[in-house]
C-alpha cells in the first residue's frame, strides 16, 4: 500500500461512517427478497450517481459500476450481495424490518452498504487509480439466497469479463467486530438439493411380503445412502448428505405406494462436485434394489465451493493490517455461497467480517434475532477499499 493513498482512503471512509450507518439502517428496515430488490437498487443508484458514478443495471435488480482506468493493466471487482431472507425479524431494533416475513438475517444490508462505502471512497481517488492503470468494478448482486444464485446470472451477463481479481466479505457473528477471518483454499461448500421419490405396490401392514415395503425402503435410503457415499469418496472431500424432509404414508396400518426424502448434498471438493451426480444415482439404485421399489432421483446442482486464492487472501491480510483490524484464521463451512461462481472466472477471496460486539452475545445467521455491531459497516467498507487500492502493487510487480 502506498503511503499517501491508504491514509487518504481511511480519512474518506471515516468521514462517511455516519452516512453509511444510516444507509444500512434504511436498507435493513426495507428488506427485499431475491430478484425483488427494486427499492434497494434505487437507493444505491441514487447515492452512486450523486457521487458522479455511472451505475448500470444488470439482471434487472443488480448494479455494476466501473471506475479508474479505462484500459487497465489490472481490474479488480468488489462484490456485495443485496437480497434479504423470508424470515420474520425478532430484534426489536428501532430500524427493524417493516416488511412482514422478510428481514436481513444474513447481513446482506451490511455487505451492500460496505460496498457502497468502498465505491464512494475509491471515487475520491479514481484519477490516481487510473494513473496506476487499475480499474475497479463494483458488483451489487441480487439473489444470493436463491439457488443457483444471482452471481451465476451476473457471470452469464458478462460482468466478470476482464476481471483479474474479485473480493467479497461475509458477516460472521462468531467473530468480534474488528476481526477479519481469512482462510486459503476451501471456505464454503458446494450445496446441492436432492430429492428421492420411491414408488411401489402398497398394501396392508399385516402382509408386507405381498407388497414392496416402501416405508422400509425409504428408511434405508435415509440411513444407507449417506453411509455408502461416505465409503465411496475421499473423506477429505467433506461430503455430507443430510435429509430435511421425509414423508410417506397416511395411516399406521397401510404400506404406502409413494414416499419422498429431500435434503442437501454438500462437499468441499470442487472436482468431486463436478462428477458426483452419477455416483449418487448409482448408490440410491443399489440401496433400494433389494426391496423392489422404483426410485426417481432429482439432483439439483446449487453452487460450487468457494475456494480462496492464496495471493488474494494475502492481499486481504495486508488490507486488514493497514486498516488497523486483526486478521484471524477462520474454519471452512459447509454452507453454500454463490460468490463461488465469480471465482470460476477470476482469482479472488472472501473474508469473514466480524460482527459480534466485544463481550456480547454470539448470534447466528439466518435467524430473525440477528443483531450486527454497526462497527462492521465501517470495517467492511475499509477492507474492500484497501484491497482494491492495493491492486496497483501487482501492476508494478508485473
Amino acid at each position: 500500500m502506498t503511503a499517501p493513498l491508504a491514509p487518504t482512503l481511511l480519512r474518506v471512509i471515516d468521514g462517511l461512517v455516519p452516512e453509511l450507518v444510516a444507509f444500512r439502517r434504511d436498507l435493513h428496515a426495507h428488506p427485499e427478497l431475491s430478484f425483488q430488490e427494486h427499492r434497494t437498487t434505487a437507493r444505491l443508484r441514487e447515492r452512486l450517481e450523486a457521487a458522479g458514478l455511472e451505475p448500470r443495471s444488470v439482471s434487472e435488480t443488480g448494479l455494476v459500476v466501473d471506475l479508474g482506468a479505462s484500459e487497465p493493466r489490472r481490474r479488480v471487482a468488489l462484490r456485495g450481495d443485496i437480497d434479504a431472507l423470508p424470515v420474520r425479524e425478532r430484534t426489536g431494533l428501532d430500524w427493524s424490518s417493516t416488511v412482514d416475513g422478510a428481514c436481513h438475517a444474513c447481513g446482506h444490508d451490511v455487505h451492500a452498504t460496505a460496498l457502497l462505502g468502498a465505491g464512494l471512497a475509491l471515487a475520491e481517488v479514481a484519477d490516481e487509480l487510473a494513473a496506476r492503470h487499475v480499474a475497479v468494478r463494483l458488483l451489487f448482486q441480487p439473489a444470493e439466497e436463491q439457488m443457483p444464485g444471482g452471481a451465476l446470472k451476473f457471470v452469464r451477463e458478462g460482468v466478470m469479463q476482464g476481471v483479474d481479481t474479485v473480493y467479497a466479505v461475509h458477516c460472521d457473528p462468531s467473530l468480534d467486530v474488528g476481526e477479519i477471518g481469512l482462510r486459503e483454499g476451501p471456505l464454503t461448500a458446494a450445496a446441492d438439493q436432492v430429492t428421492v421419490t420411491l414408488r411401489g405396490r402398497g398394501g396392508h401392514t399385516s402382509r408386507p411380503f405381498l407388497t414392496e415395503d416402501l416405508t422400509y425402503a425409504l428408511a434405508k435410503v435415509v440411513t444407507d445412502v449417506p453411509a455408502v457415499l461416505s465409503r465411496r469418496v475421499d473423506p477429505r472431500s467433506g461430503l455430507v448428505v443430510v435429509w430435511g424432509r421425509v414423508s410417506a404414508g397416511e395411516a399406521i396400518n397401510v404400506i404406502p405406494s409413494t414416499g419422498v426424502a429431500q435434503g442437501t448434498l454438500r462437499m468441499l471438493d470442487i472436482e468431486l462436485w463436478e462428477k458426483i451426480g452419477p455416483l449418487l444415482h448409482e448408490v440410491v439404485d443399489d440401496v433400494v434394489r433389494p426391496y423392489g421399489v422404483d426410485a426417481a432421483i432429482e439432483h439439483i446442482r446449487g453452487v460450487p465451493p468457494v475456494v480462496n486464492d492464496t495471493g488474494a487472501v494475502a492481499a486481504l491480510g495486508r488490507a486488514t493490517m493497514a486498516a488497523g483490524m486483526r486478521p484471524v484464521p477462520t474454519p471452512h463451512s459447509l454452507g453454500g455461497e454463490d460468490f463461488a461462481w465469480m471465482l470460476h472466472e477470476a482469482e479472488g477471496a472472501m473474508a469473514r467480517l466480524g460482527t459480534r460486539t466485544h463481550g456480547g452475545r454470539t448470534f447466528d445467521l439466518h435467524q430473525g434475532d440477528l443483531v450486527v455491531d454497526e462497527g462492521a459497516v465501517r470495517n467492511g467498507a475499509t477492507l474492500l477499499t484497501l484491497a482494491a487500492a492495493g491492486e496497483w502493487t501487482r501492476v508494478e510487480r508485473d
